[in-house]
């Protein structure tokens, strides 16, 4: 075949992926996962919800506690020590913020949270001996990986990767679509986003971040800021929606692994904008335990940017946010 004809056909081809990728349409997958739901938008000629699904089961069957055939339960009832390669990235990077947030991000405070009633065991009352008791068993310098094998001091300690599995979640269904060639999309798993290329407005893909009213339906739509992401990844935590009262006193979700209680400060809500979703989501969690003081200096030391939103004196809302913020509106 003559030269020309060969670049002919090269340049027929390309031009013809060129269309075909202009007038995909936007595909929307929503569904149910990790206790939450998920909602995926992505332009591709196909839906791939059976795709999405399988490696989303796969992140679930890896790091879900309430999965009693996950890797993550038999590390925890002590029947396993071997992990797989969600496992191993997901605890890697736990690790590393929990050394850079100085222990305030800790996947092994699941005795405490489950004790407390929110965690993947029935809770109990607690006293201040109960407390003293588990913190014996709380800390991620008592955890290591080695040889693809998770060891730990003792026996009692437990690992709850719930605030960062869901951003874990995004980064895998996003790394997918990266792999298929998929440009323009946004992943949403429980209110953690990943967003890569435009919506089907050919704009950056618009994320709200809800106003912290007290609502355990998950239903509350009022917005406090709206952020126009594209490329980023972004996760909120807060203390608005997963709280109990116990003898007139709010109880938070959020447990110190410090100080072993729920934790009491102004901040109501942490937003985190990072390159990846999993960073984003246990960053924001290390924050609404460290409270906004301390959270502002993580943010300098570690080039993030965040959105914190708090009660002041006058127990008023109030707002602080990042100076990179300003990227995003």
């Amino acid at each position: 075949m003559k030269a020309w004809k060969i670049l002919f056909l090269i340049f027929l081809v390309i031009g013809s992926f060129i269309i075909i990728s202009n007038e995909a349409p936007y595909q929307e997958n929503k569904g149910f996962i990790f206790g939450t739901y998920y909602n995926i938008s992505y332009k591709y000629i196909d839906n791939i919800q059976e795709k999405i699904e399988y490696i989303l089961r796969s992140v679930d069957k890896s790091l879900s506690p309430f999965n009693k055939q996950s890797v993550i339960t038999a590390i925890n009832n002590n029947t396993s020590t071997t992990t797989d390669s969600l496992f191993r990235e997901v605890f890697t990077l736990a690790q590393d913020i929990s050394y850079k947030t100085d222990g305030y991000f800790d996947i092994t405070v699941a005795p405490l949270v489950n004790a407390w009633g929110f965690g993947f065991k029935n809770g109990y009352r607690v006293d201040s001996t109960t407390v003293d008791s588990l913190l014996k068993h709380v800390g991620y310098k008592k955890v290591k990986l080695k040889n693809g094998n998770i060891n730990k001091e003792k026996p009692e300690i437990m690992l709850d990767c719930s605030a960062i599995a869901k951003g874990f979640g995004c980064d895998v269904v996003a790394h997918l679509l990266d792999e298929m060639g998929i440009e323009h999309y946004m992943v949403e798993i429980g209110g953690e986003v990943v967003a890569k290329g435009k919506n089907n407005k050919s704009k950056p893909w618009s994320i709200g971040i809800n106003k912290p009213i007290e609502d355990k339906s998950g239903s509350n739509k009022q917005l406090q800021k709206i952020l126009h992401i594209s490329g980023m990844s972004l996760a909120t935590s807060g203390n608005y929606r997963n709280y109990r009262y116990e003898n007139g006193r709010k109880l938070s979700h959020t447990i110190n692994p410090k100080t072993g209680y729920p934790v009491e400060h102004s901040l109501l809500s942490a937003t985190v904008i990072a390159n990846d979703c999993a960073t984003a989501d246990a960053y924001a969690t290390a924050f609404m335990v460290m409270g906004m003081e301390k959270a502002i200096e993580v943010c300098k030391q570690n080039n993030l940017d965040a959105f914190f939103i708090y009660s002041n004196l006058n127990d008023s809302i109030a707002v602080y946010e990042t100076a990179g913020l300003k990227n995003y509106y």
